[in-house]
């Protein structure tokens, strides 16, 4: 495959909302808008404060949320030895699980664990990592998610130069693996992140932050890249 059989003509672009930008004392409402504003995907962040400088949530309040929405859930691990949880968030309700190369020692057996329990299989990539680790791994995963920011908080400014990267993963995948990419997606970046080759934007701020609400949000990243409809 090339990066040009990615072309945003060619490929389907799906979104992603980052709830870690949410409002947290209106979880519930946030939810509903994303589900009312044609979402394609939830994005759930987990941290631990060790493999990033943050902690966040767990595998109970994706019990809490999953009632609220039909809509796929990605539950991207930042933690160290993410196998370790791959059960509690399959009980959970996840639809993805996405592991960082950086943080398992074996990874090819975590993501055995992943298919065993269900979920499909994304395997991420920080800033520093190159494309090179992904050569035993990729017949077997779902997705590669592509960092575009250093990973543990929302709101950072995207790193531009991982758009070559982008590119370069878009040359190896073979078709029906998705290409996410995290961090810094706003109606700025997103079109730059389509024509590299991506498939999935994951926004968080760029959703929740928008001046006129959540719907309109999503609406503006549709816009920005050329699709209006989910």
């Amino acid at each position: 495959m090339t990066s040009e059989s990615r072309n945003p003509q060619k490929h389907q672009v799906c979104i992603a909302a980052s709830i870690l930008a949410a409002d947290f004392s209106q979880l519930g409402r946030d939810i509903r808008s994303l589900n009312d504003g044609g979402c394609d995907e939830i994005h759930f962040d987990v941290m631990d404060g060790t493999f990033v400088p943050n902690i966040t949530f767990g595998a109970p309040v994706l019990e809490w949320i999953r009632p609220l929405t039909s809509l796929p859930i990605d539950i991207h691990m930042m933690v160290q030895e993410p196998g370790r949880f791959v059960d509690d968030f399959a009980r959970a309700g996840a639809d993805y699980f996405t592991v960082h190369v950086e943080a398992c020692t074996h990874l090819h057996a975590t993501v055995q664990s992943i298919k065993a329990a269900g979920m499909k299989v994304g395997v991420a990539l920080n800033p520093g990592t190159p494309v090179s680790v992904l050569d035993e791994i990729l017949p077997d995963i779902d997705r590669v998610l592509v960092m575009t920011v250093n990973p543990g908080f929302g709101g950072q400014q995207f790193i531009a130069g991982q758009l070559a990267k982008i590119a370069a993963i878009a040359d190896r995948l073979p078709w029906g693996v998705d290409i996410a990419v995290d961090g810094g997606v706003k109606a700025e970046t997103a079109p730059r992140c389509v024509e590299a080759g991506a498939s999935l934007l994951i926004s968080g701020t760029g959703i929740f932050n928008h001046p006129d609400g959540v719907i309109s949000g999503i609406a503006a990243l549709r816009e920005a890249i050329g699709v209006t409809e989910a």
